[in-house]
Formats: structure tokens, sequence, C-alpha cells
């Protein structure tokens, strides 16, 4: 990938992992669009760097899907990569049954559906524009899941899946398609969860994680992982049902 003269589209672009990432790219000289659920944070994202161009956007949204797409394509007309980086993460314990999972955000929505819905309706915009991509940033949780958030680390292995499949349609049409597996990444995604655990901080700062990101992009690694995450892309069955007995075992 060359990571200079694109429009670049990012879900969840105001914080975390997608916030590095746009600053990654308008320093290597890209034009960065990002978008995300709470107003607030792009305004903030948009002081700090006034290049960004910046909507407001619930990705669970079938009809805020739908009009940022229309703005997206009406107003950047160059836009050549979309980056599906929105998402949440909730711990959710079934033995209680489905109260907790019906009492917050759809993570099904957010997580899974919003990066396919997304791609579907931007493919036929992307097809023919030079430097083409769709970056779907997915998680080492869909290959080594965490029974405390069973379904996020579902939906991650879904993408996961559906990166591999989407690649694959998408071989003659000029747009590639990436897949980064993060480890865990110092963010909020879960604030409430990680404080449950003692105020959890992982070791990684989103800032270190998109700059490896962006190396690997730029020599073109369809599957970017990061320390574990890297092992768990071609580690075997046994390999990876190892090392999910070890992060569960005190759950």
């Amino acid at each position: 990938m060359n990571l200079k003269g694109n429009t670049v589209l990012i879900t969840g672009g105001a914080s975390g992992i997608g916030y590095a990432l746009a600053e990654d790219f308008l320093k290597a000289g890209s034009e960065v669009i990002i978008c995300g659920r709470r107003e607030e944070k792009l305004l903030e994202a948009q002081k700090k760097h006034p290049e960004f161009k910046i909507k407001k956007c619930d990705a669970a949204s079938d009809a805020e899907r739908a009009e940022l797409v229309q703005w997206a394509v009406s107003n950047f007309k160059n836009l050549n990569i979309l980056v599906n980086n929105a998402g949440i993460q909730r711990d959710i314990d079934f033995k209680k049954g489905i109260a907790e999972y019906k009492a917050g955000p759809n993570e099904i929505a957010i997580n899974l559906e919003a990066p396919i819905v997304l791609s579907g309706m931007f493919i036929p915009y992307l097809t023919g524009k030079e430097g083409a991509a769709i970056i779907n940033v997915s998680s080492g949780l869909g290959f080594v899941p965490a029974a405390k958030m069973p379904v996020y680390s579902a939906t991650k292995a879904g993408l996961h899946v559906f990166s591999m499949a989407l690649r694959h349609q998408l071989k003659t049409t000029g747009i590639k398609v990436y897949e980064v597996i993060p480890p865990a990444v110092d963010t909020d995604l879960n604030a409430e969860g990680r404080a449950s655990r003692g105020g959890y901080k992982a070791n990684l700062g989103p800032e270190e994680f998109a700059a490896a990101v962006m190396k690997k992009l730029e020599a073109d690694v369809f599957e970017i992982g990061y320390g574990m995450t890297e092992n768990s892309i071609n580690a075997s069955r046994a390999d990876l049902n190892k090392s999910f007995e070890q992060m569960n075992s005190r759950w």
C-alpha cells in the first residue's frame, strides 16, 4: 500500500486505535475522514488536527450508515480506503441468562454487521480507484476468545472470516482487503469491564501499535498481528486451545 495520496475514511476514528491510525495516515500525506458516535470526541480530534474531516455516525444504525456513505461519496470523490475500526466490547455472563446481553449496546451490530454492510455499500465506489483498500480491525480475541467477553470474541472471529472471504471475492477488482489484529491495547474500550478487574491497563499504547500497522500496510501484509496476535495467525488448533485454557483459567 502506498500510504501517501489516499482519501481514507476511518470509523471510530476519534479515539484509540482509530485515532492513532488517522494521525499516521495524515502524517503520511493522505486526506483523512473520521466518524464516530460521540460528536465531542470528533471535535476534540479535529481541534488537534484541523485537517481532519469529521462526521457523526452511529455505525450500528442502518439509516446513519446509509447517510455516511452518501455524504462521503458526494463530498470526497477520491475516497479509496475504508477502515472498519468502530467497535465496542462488553463483559457478558450468560450464566445469568439473557438479561446482561439485552441490557447494553449491540456488539454484533457495531462490530460485525457494520463492517459487512459498509464494505458492501462502499465497494461499488472503491472499484476502479487507484490504491483501493478495505481495512478491517478485528482482534486477537477472534482467534483466542475471552470467556468474559463471548459476544465480542464471536464478532471478531466473524470479522476475521469475513475478511478472508472478501479478500478472495475482490481479488480481481483491484480492491485489497487487509485485516488488523490487535492484542490488548491501552484504549477506553470496555472501560467498565477493565475497572471491574482492578483497573487493568494494557502495556501497549495505540500509537506504538498503529506505527507497526502502518509499516505492514506499506509492505502489503494482509493479516497484521502484533506480539501475541502475530503468533496466533499461524498457530495450530492445539496451540490456540492451550492459549484459551491459560487465558480463561481464572474465570
